[in-house]
C-alpha cells in the first residue's frame, strides 16, 4: 500500500530550531573539550554534535 501524499519534513511537527541551536553549541564545547582532553574519545560526542547541527538548519 502507498499513501497518496508524501510526507515532508515541513509538515511533521517540530520544536523550536532555537532550542537545537543550543544543544549543538553545548555539543560543540563538549566535542572540543574531549579533543584537547581525551582525544582518542572525541568521537563519542561527535554524533550528537552532527545530529544537532542538522536539525538546527531544519534538514531533519
Amino acid at each position: 500500500m502507498t499513501s497518496k501524499k508524501a510526507v515532508s519534513a515541513e509538515s511533521q511537527p517540530h520544536t523550536s530550531r532555537r532550542n537545537y541551536w543550543i544543544f549543538f553549541l553545548i555539543s560543540l564545547v563538549v566535542f572540543i573539550l574531549m579533543l584537547i582532553f581525551m582525544n582518542q574519545w572525541f568521537w563519542v560526542a561527535m554524533p550528537f554534535m552532527l545530529t544537532f547541527l542538522v536539525m538546527a538548519l531544519g534538514y531533519m
